[in-house]
């Protein structure tokens, strides 16, 4: 599903004033696409996310899924999955009831029990957590947990996915291993996805574009290599600590 952003902006509401979060960004995202977002602590990273996914709505400005303008739905009726920085498992849950909950709220979708077993099963498969379907989120490990939370978002069957620094709480060793079972899966799935990391090289390493923000705008998009290779700015070029 190819996303288009056009003069998109938001601004916090609060006691002491407002905020502007998001100024006046666009950006295209190709079908199919994995997306590194990057940027400082602050900077609209997650807001953005939370603009795409419906969680919150736009001052201003179009959010298209495809040719259809998806700014007034509600996130249910968006078709994507988001997967949060912290897991969001629920505890007294099995794995295969944890993957099973999104399914219930389909009721439109009429999946019968055998479908929904089969569906689960398959995910389970592809995100390589068949084996841990009996146990419960407190018998995983970080890597594990993550790849449940990814399986969740994926059992609806979603146009779009969306990652919120989702290895932030891992190891060295277990971010690198996840970073490249995300890969994977979006290449198995050829999902649109967006991945936002505080990690420039996890970017580089699994990103078909990155798109760099700075202070609720958009600052410099491109394939991995190009950017490196020309930073469009003295911000970008310090950012990434590339010495050219």
């Amino acid at each position: 599903m190819k996303i288009t952003l056009k003069d998109l902006s938001y601004t916090y509401k609060g006691e002491n004033g407002d905020s502007l979060a998001i100024a006046n960004l666009s950006l295209n995202i190709k079908d199919g696409e994995m997306l590194g977002l990057l940027g400082p602590s602050g900077c609209g990273k997650t807001t953005l996310l939370n603009l795409i996914s419906g969680l919150l709505s736009p001052d201003s400005g179009k959010i298209c899924f495809g040719e259809d303008d998806v700014a007034s739905l509600p996130p249910e009726k968006r078709g994507i999955g988001y997967v949060f920085q912290n897991h969001a498992l629920y505890p007294h849950m099995s794995v295969y009831d944890n993957i099973k909950y999104p399914l219930l709220a389909l009721k439109d979708k009429n999946l019968n029990k055998e479908e929904m077993d089969q569906r689960i099963k398959e995910i389970a498969s592809l995100v390589q957590v068949d084996a841990l379907l009996n146990k419960k989120p407190n018998e995983l490990s970080g890597g594990e947990m993550q790849r449940v939370a990814i399986a969740r978002a994926l059992v609806k069957k979603p146009h779009i996915l969306l990652l919120d620094e989702p290895l932030s709480s891992l190891d060295a060793y277990l971010r690198k291993q996840t970073a490249k079972e995300i890969r994977r899966i979006q290449k198995e799935t050829k999902i649109t996805t967006i991945f936002v990391t505080h990690d420039q090289r996890e970017a580089m390493d699994i990103s078909d574009e990155v798109a760099i923000m700075n202070g609720g705008a958009l600052v410099q998009i491109g394939k991995p290599s190009e950017v490196m290779a020309k930073p469009a700015s003295d911000f970008v070029r310090k950012f990434l600590l590339v010495d050219n």
